[in-house]
Order: C-alpha cells, then sequence, then structure tokens
C-alpha cells in the first residue's frame, strides 16, 4: 500500500517551527500544507534556515482558507485527523488510511472551534504529555504525528532511507 500523507498548519504564527515542520515532511516525503493568515512571510530567511538548505525541495501548498484547502484538495471526511491538547483519541490510533491529513492549529490559539466543528470528536487527537509541561512545541507535536501515521508502512515505506 502507498502511504500519502499532509501535514496542515492552520495560521502558523512562528517561522522556526514551520521550517522545522517542513524539514520533517521532506524527511518522510509528506507534503505541508499552509493555511492564511502566516504569522510571517514565507521569503523570511528564518523559515528557510530552519529547513535549512532543503526548503527549496518541500513540497509546500499555500491556500487563503480552510475552505478553498479542502476543496481544492477534495479532502474526505474520513482522511482528517485534527491535533489538539483536549483531543479525544490518542495519536497513536490514528486511522490507516492511503491518504491522510494531519490538521494543527496555531501555536497560540490552536484549532478553532469552527473547524473543529466540521468533524467528528473522534477525529481529535492529542499526543499524551507530563503535567510539567503545557504543550509540546508546534513543530515536535507535528513530527511525532506524522511519523506515527507512517507507522502502518513499516520499513518498506518509500521515503525510509535504506542506510538506517
Amino acid at each position: 500500500m502507498t502511504f500519502e500523507r499532509h501535514v496542515v498548519l492552520v495560521q502558523p504564527e512562528i517561522h522556526w517551527n514551520t521550517g522545522n515542520i517542513g524539514r520533517s515532511c521532506l524527511g518522510a516525503g509528506a507534503s505541508l500544507h499552509l493555511i492564511r493568515p502566516l504569522g510571517f512571510s514565507l521569503d523570511d530567511k528564518k523559515v528557510k534556515r530552519a529547513g535549512l538548505d532543503y526548503w527549496h525541495d518541500v513540497d509546500l501548498h499555500t491556500w487563503d482558507d480552510f475552505d478553498q484547502f479542502l476543496a481544492q484538495m477534495a479532502v474526505k471526511n474520513n482522511e482528517v485527523a485534527l491535533f489538539a491538547k483536549t483531543g479525544k483519541t490518542p495519536f497513536w490510533n490514528l486511522p490507516d488510511q492511503k491518504r491522510l491529513f494531519l490538521v494543527f492549529g496555531s501555536e497560540t490559539r490552536g484549532l478553532s472551534d469552527a473547524i473543529r466543528n466540521r468533524f467528528d470528536a473522534s477525529q481529535t487527537y492529542f499526543i499524551p504529555i507530563s503535567d510539567r509541561i503545557r504543550s509540546l512545541n508546534l513543530s515536535s507535536a507535528a513530527t511525532v504525528a506524522l511519523y506515527e501515521s507512517l507507522r502502518p508502512a513499516g520499513p518498506s515505506f518509500h521515503a525510509w532511507s535504506t542506510d538506517l
């Protein structure tokens, strides 16, 4: 089975998070989708620095709003996994879908109720953390979720290096 992964950042605010997530997407063979407004310019040297010299290779898509993204990508309801601190399902129970969109909100606001209410509560996921911190960094959370979503592919996943 071929896996297609998409990381979706809704109104990201911090350039280095987006750059780091772009690098993770490239490493995992995933696409990165950014939903405007962005809290930075994509021309910002810091975004490119966080992605190092790989930024130009990232499969990057920008969208004016979430509706445009859903329509243009023809996203099916069962292909969406929303991430939030208050998600209902642990991330290790992500659906085993051929095509999956991992959706994250902004660093300070998370996902809006308008987006969360479009989907069933069972499609909201969380990454367990100790009570010693408020949350994971967005780039850490996105990377953890992305690679966990690829677990069903195992070592045969096409993007894995043969030098493991």
